[in-house]
């Protein structure tokens, strides 16, 4: 896999965090810790991305009939289900 180098600055404060939690044995090195947090980051935006999609869906199912609570559930749950099939 190829990789590109990025350049960041962060507070003194920020850092030492980042280093105790890799010295705490979580994490391998700052690297591992800060491409684990970028990940979750993108993990959290997709998810939000998804849910407003979801929520546009039960507003259209809802105008087109009258869909019970019960029915979007099952809807939502199955939802969730295959996106978090794709992100794995």
């Amino acid at each position: 896999m190829a990789t590109d180098q990025i350049l960041f600055k962060a507070e003194r404060r920020f850092i030492a965090e980042i280093d105790k939690a890799v010295k705490e044995g979580n994490y391998h090195s700052r690297t591992e810790f800060i491409r684990e947090a970028l990940r979750k980051n993108l993990d959290d935006a997709r998810l939000k991305k998804a849910m407003a999609e979801i929520a546009h869906l039960r507003g259209a199912a809802k105008k087109r009939s009258q869909t019970t609570d019960e029915e979007l559930e099952k809807i939502r749950e199955q939802a969730f289900e295959d996106i978090s099939k794709r992100f794995r």
